[in-house]
């Protein structure tokens, strides 16, 4: 089993910066890809930013593009989400998830069903 712990979140004013951390541990596995979802009270999960482990390719949601920028560690096992210029629209649980298969799909970061294991999650609150 493989799990993944989220730590950085929490409360700050519009305008404001959090840093989101997720450390992957467990059995061995092979990573092709770690990513962030967050949902909001009454909507879906939706994609936020993923990296493919590999080579460090990076994806964003065109909602955060420009404010959010992921990183990883590949000795660590840890893939990061620092967050600037937050809005209150950005209040919502976060969610690491990390991607096992290798299979080829162009869209893998976009849908949750993609990815094959799960932090707990790490709520973001941003006040105006």
């Amino acid at each position: 089993q493989v799990q993944l712990v989220e730590s950085g979140g929490g409360l700050v004013q519009a305008g404001g910066s959090l840093r989101l951390s997720c450390a992957a541990s467990g059995r061995a596995f092979v990573n092709y890809g770690m990513g962030w979802f967050r949902q909001a009270p009454g909507k879906e999960r939706e994609f936020v930013s993923s990296i493919t482990w590999s080579v460090g390719i990076t994806y964003y949601a065109d909602s955060v593009k420009g404010r959010f920028t992921i990183s990883r560690d590949i000795t660590s096992n840890t893939v990061s989400l620092q967050m600037n210029s937050l809005e209150p629209e950005d209040t919502a649980v976060y969610y690491c998830a990390v991607r096992t298969s290798w299979l080829y799909d162009s869209t893998w970061y976009l849908s949750p069903l993609k990815y094959d294991y799960w932090g707990q999650g790490t709520q973001v609150t941003v006040s105006s």
